[in-house]
């Protein structure tokens, strides 16, 4: 997996590792297929935006740019008026979850360094959560860094560290001003200490926002994320506070990474780019009713076209949860 590996319509170019990126020296990249027709958005630059989104729907890098800029919605803008008509409101997706792979791949069909796939990339992730916010889909999990990329070159596990938390500090302000709760999950012991602290930080100032919630999973490993849930419950049965047999799903999930997403908690749909068939060690146990979609495209090349094909084929499955329908 190429780094299997916000909200709403804001932040510059960045590699898709990330969320969003520092000022790094310009690279020119390959200009990526065009979408297939669309309605047109108005967008305008400003600071802020005015608004709320719909309510909850039901389920069923290395080189230096200029300063980094937002877009927002103009004012106007109708959520309604935004999503394409071939979705359906009422049958979106509530949580999405990607796997965003294909980065270094398609640097090296490019002929590009690794670090201009992860530029192209974050294009795409721009691009996904500027939609996911404009249509309504309520929470977007991805997975940025496993614990599997701690086996990379230092070098470039190094920059990424480096790149994390500049892209958190100069964001910082964006994210509380749009609403965004964010969230990164994993094990965050392996982080440098200054990212661990501003990570932190964000985490508690955004802890009411209701907006969107972006969800990044950062050192993540879903095996490891149950064996640690089976260890707190562990400890409080040894600590006489549970009793064995009151362990519940329920109870089991709360002990979880994703137990702060009470609303959200599991992902409706969970996407996979570049070909590759298999979760990678990505919200294993959450992950369990969600439908599977997997494309061929590289994540850099994932755009809106392609984000709509993925909603209108879990909008034609019928969700059963293991149950019966006539």
């Amino acid at each position: 997996m190429a780094m299997p590996s916000s909200g709403c319509l804001f932040f510059s170019s960045s590699p898709a590792t990330l969320l969003l990126r520092p000022a790094l020296p310009h690279l020119s990249l390959p200009t990526r297929r065009p979408p297939r027709p669309r309605q047109q958005i108005s967008l305008h630059r400003r600071a802020t935006r005015q608004g709320n989104p719909p309510g909850t729907n039901p389920a069923a890098a290395s080189s230096q740019s200029s300063p980094a800029t937002h877009e927002t919605l103009t004012d106007e803008l109708k959520w309604e008026e935004a999503l394409p008509s071939c979705l359906l409101r009422e049958s979106l997706p509530r949580h999405v979850a990607i796997i965003m792979d294909g980065n270094s791949r398609w640097a090296r069909d490019k002929g590009l360094p690794v670090s201009a796939g992860h530029e192209a990339g974050y294009r795409s992730l721009k691009e996904i959560i500027r939609l996911s916010c404009l249509w309504g889909i309520r929470a977007l999990t991805v997975f940025a860094f496993s614990s599997e990329n701690w086996f990379r070159p230092k070098a470039e596990v190094d920059f990424l560290m480096t790149l994390f938390q500049g892209v958190l500090k100069e964001n910082f302000d964006i994210f509380v001003r749009e609403g965004i709760k964010v969230r990164i999950i994993g094990d965050s012991a392996k982080l440098p200490k200054p990212l661990q602290k501003l990570a932190k930080e964000i985490q508690d100032v955004t802890v009411n926002k209701t907006r969107f919630e972006l969800i990044v999973a950062v050192s993540y490993s879903g095996r490891q994320d149950i064996v640690l849930a089976c260890q707190k419950i562990a400890q409080k049965v040894k600590d006489r506070l549970l009793e064995p047999d009151e362990i519940t799903e329920s109870l089991f999930a709360q002990e979880l990474e994703t137990n702060h997403s009470r609303d959200f908690p599991y992902p409706d749909l969970l996407i996979r780019t570049s070909g590759e068939l298999r979760l990678s060690n990505f919200l294993l146990w959450q992950s369990a009713y969600s439908e599977l979609y997997f494309t061929k495209s590289n994540w850099p090349d994932f755009g809106e076209a392609d984000y709509i094909e993925a909603l209108q084929s879990f909008q034609r499955r019928q969700r059963r949860f293991g149950q019966r329908i006539s």
